[in-house]
């Protein structure tokens, strides 16, 4: 065989291969290596019928559960009607449905009068208008983001994120952002909002006055870190005082996984600017959103836009997840016993290793083992024995339980044996080695 021939052999071999065909860049099929081919709820199947518990739900777009039935209905029903699919920023049924049920069902009982404005498709679209309006609104540049955060991936939402994995320096050129300490970042005992404050306030500190503060209350790529009520109420204040707007990016945090809908109700504070995405359409698809204090709508037509900002499709399954799951409080209660049902099982998994610790809060918590690889290895082996589970935090060492709001209380205590059962499996190892 000649040479020519054998690299075309060997590239007809390496072709046969589905992945490669698909850029580098993927990651979660990496991990979890299965094809998929139906999900429902909290179960989804591979295409040989092995099922597997899903504790990540498209990294927490799906709180609601895989083809939720009634999205399902309605979404079918809509686009055999001839219904709009894309419509810009046109007026549209489906998009004034969502409007209303949003409105009444949202807004109207928490004593909310945020305007709307629809995004392109992904969060970090939303991130970027919120920068870009608060600039705008306050003649300033620099933007204070915080250690850990994680806001997107385009240019303006990657310089507020603090993963350097991901914000690629040197090769990426980042600015218009300084970064603070998160809550904790220090430990207990160091107020971090007391800290920036002081910043703030000296003319000396080479912090500029920045247009906005950009904050999780919940740091989900960041490893879990969970603001208190008392820090978030003192970010919020000092920058009314400093003339910032707040925004708070509730993309992963919000659409009820951390029991209320919007993260930020139990710190009982109201920003300026909110940010919406994953979970607000209900069925995973495309939809970001950003609500804005009415004085400070102060947009002109057209100054931010997106081609896909009309996802009508999206507008119908968010209205019906609204209406259907927000009309009162069942799902919040619902996400409050299922915390504790989460928080009680990791109690009992953090005894099995030394130094491991709870983090996060509501739907919206997890286990850090202080150790990727350990933390890798039982995702791993979750995987192997039919549960998705995915790592977070600086070195991957956080085990972020993601599983939909709507579980079924026996599915959810499945999961978290097999979580369990998957650390006692790893440790054992571990401690055969050592």
């Amino acid at each position: 065989m000649g040479i020519a021939q054998g690299i075309q052999t060997l590239q007809s071999l390496e072709d046969s291969h589905d992945e490669i065909r698909e850029s580098e860049v993927r990651s979660y099929c990496r991990k979890f290596d299965a094809t998929f081919a139906t999900a429902e709820g909290t179960i989804l199947k591979d295409v040989a019928g092995k099922r597997y518990i899903d504790f990540l739900s498209g990294a927490s777009a799906l709180n609601y559960g895989h083809n939720e039935p009634d999205m399902v209905s309605g979404l079918i029903d809509y686009m055999t009607a001839g219904g709009i699919i894309h419509g810009l920023d046109l007026k549209t049924e489906a998009k004034q449905r969502f409007i209303e049920a949003f409105k009444t069902k949202i807004l109207a009982p928490r004593s909310l009068s945020y305007r709307l404005q629809f995004c392109g498709p992904t969060g970090t679209n939303a991130v970027e208008a919120a920068l870009k309006l608060a600039r705008k609104v306050t003649g300033r540049s620099q933007v204070v983001a915080f250690t850990g955060g994680f806001h997107g991936m385009t240019l303006g939402a990657l310089a507020a994120t603090a993963n350097s994995h991901h914000r690629m320096q040197p090769f990426v050129q980042l600015s218009g952002v300084t970064r603070a300490f998160y809550d904790g970042y220090f430990g207990p005992d160091v107020d971090t909002a007391q800290m920036l404050d002081k910043l703030l306030s000296d003319p000396s500190s080479g912090f500029d006055k920045p247009a906005a503060i950009i904050l999780e209350t919940v740091q989900g790529e960041g490893g879990l870190n969970a603001a208190s009520p008392e820090w978030l109420k003192s970010v919020a204040d000092l920058a009314r005082r400093h003339g910032a707007l707040l925004i708070v990016d509730d993309i992963q945090a919000g659409c009820g996984r951390t029991g209320r809908f919007f993260s930020f109700e139990d710190a009982a504070i109201e920003p300026d600017l909110v940010v919406l995405s994953k979970s607000l359409s209900g069925l995973g698809l495309p939809m970001s959103l950003v609500l804005i204090r009415p004085d400070l709508d102060q947009w002109t037509p057209g100054e931010h836009n997106g081609t896909f900002r009309g996802n009508n499709a999206a507008f119908v399954t968010a209205a019906i997840a609204v209406e259907k799951y927000w009309s009162d409080d069942t799902l919040t209660r619902t996400v409050r016993r299922n915390a504790r049902t989460i928080r009680t099982s990791l109690i009992q998994m953090a005894r099995l290793i030394p130094g491991a610790r709870l983090k996060g809060r509501g739907m919206f918590q997890g286990l850090d083992l202080r150790d990727g690889a350990i933390a890798d290895a039982i995702s791993r082996r979750c995987f192997d024995t039919g549960l998705i589970i995915e790592t977070c935090g600086p070195h991957d060492e956080v085990l972020k339980i993601l599983a939909p709001l709507t579980t079924p209380d026996a599915v959810l205590r499945q999961g978290l044996k097999t979580l369990e059962a998957a650390i006692v499996h790893v440790t054992r190892r571990l401690e055969a080695r050592s």
